[in-house]
């Protein structure tokens, strides 16, 4: 049984401003493409399908079309909502797109079904469980102790018709524990979004969505296949691709990635603004890309925007590396309270003002009024 796993289209996104619908619908044909030569018996996609809850009208054409294609190619298509998507809004229609082998994960209310398909060796079952948050699965079993994110996934799983005799595949959106977060991913606002990789132990492979960056948890078995573009400058190192997963016997997995090719490559360039606008410095680069450039010059350079645009017309951002910009990191880092969470941040002021610690308890109590308050801010 062979599936391609993607994750984290963000349809619809700006990067710096920049639209990037272009680039997004360049790399779905690409995509398309390798769905043709490798003919997968699923296409499993992980969630953040848009980049918000209510996309901008191109976006939705462009899933649209995507989606109609895929299917127009007689593959079975697993879709589940993450944390950027409105789950309401992306299963609309569901029931109905099953009879094109389109399933949508609806919204969640405690129940999960499979999808169950069938190769040489027997049955394979596909869970859809979309991005879940403790308040959810709270509503759902309000009976059981849930206090983390791991708690709900462990719950959301138990509750599942599982058959360990088979071979099981989960499709899900969450962020494990020891994976390796981006710049461009939301931190949880309770700071308690990790999931322990030993709840998944039930399934034969999980198709991971909500980091950018392509890893392996729990060696093969759990991973993240990353964005199909770069989304940000942290990310101009990765390579950009598609997982491949396939399922022998119970037991028997094999997974390699294809490697995808952008419109347009995201750099980061360094150096003084005569070393950069040196032809011997740009004149091997695509010029065409979205560019960052990091001046080391000790004085800002007159309209350096708009100079580094007659010779990087996508120039995205500007930055300074110099005396005067380390000494003003090195303060902000002294005070910063950066990617800090809100659960972080009271749990220092509940320090000061009590000359202690939050215990387990009230600590528990406060997370879980903070998604309670969170999520009605979402609905």
């Amino acid at each position: 049984m062979k599936f391609i796993h993607l994750s984290d289209l963000h349809l619809g996104k700006r990067v710096n401003e920049f639209s990037m619908l272009e680039d997004q619908k360049y790399i779905l044909e690409q995509i398309l493409e390798l769905v043709r030569r490798e003919a997968p018996d699923g296409v499993l996609i992980a969630g953040d399908v848009y980049d918000r809850p209510v996309p901008p009208a191109e976006a939705v054409t462009l899933l649209d079309d995507f989606l109609v294609r895929l299917s127009g190619l007689g593959t079975p298509v697993f879709l589940i909502s993450g944390n950027h998507d409105s789950p309401e809004r992306l299963s609309f229609a569901g029931r109905l797109m099953e009879e094109r082998k389109i399933y949508l994960a609806p919204v969640y209310d405690g129940t999960v079904r499979p999808v169950t398909l069938t190769d040489r060796w027997g049955a394979v079952d596909v869970f859809l469980l979309p991005f879940l948050k403790p308040a959810h699965l709270r509503r759902c079993f309000p009976d059981e102790p849930i206090e983390s994110y791991t708690d709900a996934l462990a719950c959301a799983i138990r509750h599942m018709d599982l058959d360990p005799a088979r071979r099981n595949v989960l499709v899900t959106h969450q962020f494990v524990t020891g994976a390796a977060r981006c710049d461009s991913e939301e931190l949880s606002v309770g700071g308690s979004d990790n999931v322990d990789a030993a709840v998944f132990a039930p399934f034969d492979y999980v198709a991971l969505g909500h980091l950018h960056g392509p890893q392996n948890v729990d060696g093969d078995r759990v991973r993240y296949c990353g964005t199909p573009l770069k989304y940000s400058f942290s990310e101009v190192r990765h390579q950009k691709s598609v997982t491949v997963v396939e399922l022998g016997e119970k037991g028997e997995r094999r997974v390699r990635t294809l490697p995808l090719t952008p419109r347009r490559d995201l750099l980061e360039l360094r150096g003084s603004y005569q070393e950069v606008t040196g032809r011997s410095f740009y004149q091997d680069l695509d010029r065409e890309a979205y560019v960052r450039v990091i001046l080391a010059d000790e004085e800002d350079v007159p309209d350096a925007v708009g100079r580094l645009r007659v010779i990087y017309p996508n120039l995205m951002r500007l930055d300074y590396d110099n005396r005067r910009t380390r000494s003003a990191s090195r303060e902000v880092e002294a005070v910063t309270t950066a990617r800090k969470s809100p659960l972080e941040l009271f749990e220092e002021l509940y320090e000061q003002q009590n000359g202690g610690p939050m215990s387990r308890e009230q600590r528990a109590y406060l997370a879980a009024l903070m998604e309670d308050v969170w999520e009605e801010e979402e609905r």
